[in-house]
């Protein structure tokens, strides 16, 4: 095909994907909406991204730059436009950080010209991926992601690993100051920076005054095995440029055979609500065909951030339909959302560590949901019971009957 055939309609295809108008899915749960198209794939990175233009340098019209994935997305409504800061992993294998744009946070999201220039620290990292966005009220952004280097106290082992909890902030999310890691005896991934100061602390069981930041950890004792961490931490730090972990205590725990038996970890920052904090996590558990990964949801005090107030049982969103399929089956993870004035949610998860999605509720639905869902009972028969006790309510509501169908035997 000509090259300059070729690249009209590449381009025009391209468009006609960005352009592209995401319509709700019918027939939900009452707690979200999901939509019906993934919001953010490969194919939408920018062609200039991929291509190399030049006829002379290639005239055979190839991708040079192959992408793999968009997925695992911070989320943050800034100046009234929705932004995404996006993990985009490479056909290498390396992760990145890209900033996309939607007028309405459904649809239309164009990436912006160039990725995230992320300043290294002083030990360069392999690879950087998930980052968690908090608009804290000492006026910044922050970015928490985590931070993966080769293990090397293992020099023979190409997939030995560390992680470590990186930081960095911004006011703009185009130029970005880079702070020391998270410093913290286990290694952490999952870290998420609440967004207000914790004013009261107690020390040596006595209330003290201050002004200290509050980290949601995920200690583990290696890159993949959580090993002796029991869940979602809380730690507070007093100064963030130099962000120590000393007494960590788990707030949300593992508990066998649940969705989060294996591990558990915070999504995106909690949203603040009159009846308490909102939160969005991810429990994995195992299963004969590998890790599955679900989302759930708890409440804690607006008092006291570690206190859990409500907790559904069993997961709020997991993988459906083509969700199951991609690099990573069965999984559904999300690090990003967003609250508006009006109290609509959008929630935005990736599906198989392949493409991006956003499910939308409102603040009202949540907190309901998060209140008024029964808890894990932690055994059948509890679960049965709960059903019996839903079932016996009900009781009084007569259903309507189906049409009668004459017997095929």
């Amino acid at each position: 095909m000509d090259y300059e055939v070729r690249k009209k309609q590449l381009i025009e295809r391209h468009w006609a994907l960005l352009t592209q108008k995401n319509e709700p899915m019918e027939w939900g749960n009452g707690i979200y909406e999901r939509y019906q198209r993934p919001i953010l794939t490969a194919e939408h990175t920018p062609l200039e991204w991929r291509y190399d233009f030049d006829k002379v340098d290639n005239p055979y019209l190839m991708q040079r730059i192959m992408m793999n994935a968009v997925l695992n997305a911070g989320a943050i409504k800034l100046d009234g436009r929705y932004l995404l800061v996006c993990r985009v992993e490479g056909a290498d294998r390396k992760s990145f950080f890209a900033v996309a744009e939607s007028p309405n946070g459904i649809d239309n999201f164009r990436f912006w010209p160039e990725p995230i220039t992320m300043p290294e620290s002083v030990l360069p990292a392999t690879n950087v991926y998930d980052m968690r966005l908090t608009q804290h009220e000492d006026g910044w952004i922050y970015g928490v992601f985590c931070v993966e280097r080769h293990d090397d106290s293992c020099p023979g082992d190409l997939s030995a690993a560390t992680a470590a909890a990186g930081i960095a902030r911004t006011k703009d999310l185009i130029t970005w100051e880079r702070l020391p890691d998270l410093v913290s005896k286990s290694q952490q991934r999952n870290v998420v920076l609440h967004p207000e100061f914790v004013r009261t602390n107690m020390v040596n069981g006595k209330a003290v005054n201050g002004k200290w930041y509050a980290f949601y950890t995920r200690p583990q004792d290696g890159f993949i095995d959580t090993g002796s961490g029991g869940g979602i931490g809380w730690a507070l730090v007093d100064d963030i440029t130099h962000a120590e972990v000393k007494d960590e205590k788990i707030i949300n725990p593992r508990h066998y055979h649940t969705i989060q038996e294996v591990k558990n970890g915070e999504g995106p920052a909690p949203l603040k609500t009159p009846k308490g904090w909102l939160h969005l996590a991810h429990g994995v558990r195992g299963t004969a065909s590998g890790l599955r990964y679900v989302l759930y949801m708890y409440m804690t005090a607006l008092d006291d951030p570690t206190r859990v107030i409500a907790q559904p049982g069993g997961y709020f969103l997991a993988p459906q339909g083509e969700e199951y399929i991609g690099d990573v089956m069965n999984v559904c993870f999300s690090n990003g959302w967003i609250m508006d004035d009006d109290g609509r949610v959008l929630i935005y998860y990736a599906s198989s560590d392949t493409r991006l999605h956003v499910a939308v509720s409102s603040v009202d639905r949540l907190v309901d949901y998060c209140m008024n869902t029964p808890e894990d009972g932690l055994s059948t028969g509890a679960s049965v019971e709960t059903i019996k006790r839903l079932i016996g309510k009900n009781k009084g509501v007569e259903p309507t009957p189906s049409p009668r169908k004459e017997s095929i035997f």
